[in-house]
């Protein structure tokens, strides 16, 4: 029988989280038909964004560059100057270098991200959860070459005892608490940025907040 995770120790905490950004290239994004490509693009660079906000490592890696592209600037401008670990296993679970630089953050909560979901986000997934790391997928920063590839990876996941999140839900659980107000400025931005009818309703409210009352109303 599988474990549950729930409870409260089981929601991400940014002092646990570490990021794995993966292989979010051209090449990839090409033949990316589960999701909108733009849709994907945009998930991502909010997500490295909110791991930012929240002091959250970020690890990126990218798999034969030279062919495949680089990594989204929207990806890289986040973090600039960082290396780029770039590999030619496809499992990145099996490449030292990545799995050292996650090790050295000292975090225990592994959260990936990645193209395509059925394989390279699929593999290191799988693998790092039989070693004993608490895993969570963000699906809708990764893409697949069809649904049904993305939902079987998905359902394959869950089965090896893996989390399913979107890049909204990790930031509002790194959040946590309003009361956190450095944290709730940086997150805005990002939603603002990135949260579509979410931060257009934030600008409206703001806009409505400060509005004068007409003096005939009322």
């Amino acid at each position: 029988m599988m474990k549950l995770r729930n409870g409260l120790a089981s929601l991400l905490r940014p002092e646990d989280s570490v990021l794995v950004l993966i292989d979010h290239q051209p090449y990839q994004l090409a033949n990316v038909n589960s999701h909108e490509p733009q849709m994907v693009i945009n998930n991502t660079a909010a997500l490295a964004k909110a791991a930012k906000a929240f002091g959250v490592p970020t690890i990126l890696t990218s798999v034969i560059a030279e062919r495949g592209g680089l990594l989204f600037p929207q990806i890289t401008e986040v973090f600039p100057g960082q290396e780029v670990i770039d590999r030619t296993f496809i499992n990145t679970w099996q490449d030292k270098k990545v799995v050292d630089a996650v090790k050295a953050t000292g975090r225990k909560q592994l959260i990936i991200a990645g193209l395509w979901t059925e394989i390279c986000v699929a593999m290191p997934t799988i693998q790092a959860l039989g070693e004993g790391w608490d895993v969570t997928v963000v699906t809708d920063a990764s893409g697949a070459v069809s649904v049904e590839a993305h939902e079987v990876a998905i359902q394959r996941m869950i089965t090896a005892g893996a989390n399913m999140m979107t890049w909204l839900a990790v930031a509002a659980e790194w959040q946590r608490d309003w009361a956190r107000a450095d944290q709730a400025v940086k997150l805005t931005e990002v939603i603002l940025q990135h949260a579509g009818g979410s931060g257009i309703a934030f600008l409206w409210e703001q806009q409505l907040l400060n509005t004068p009352v007409p003096k005939s109303a009322g």
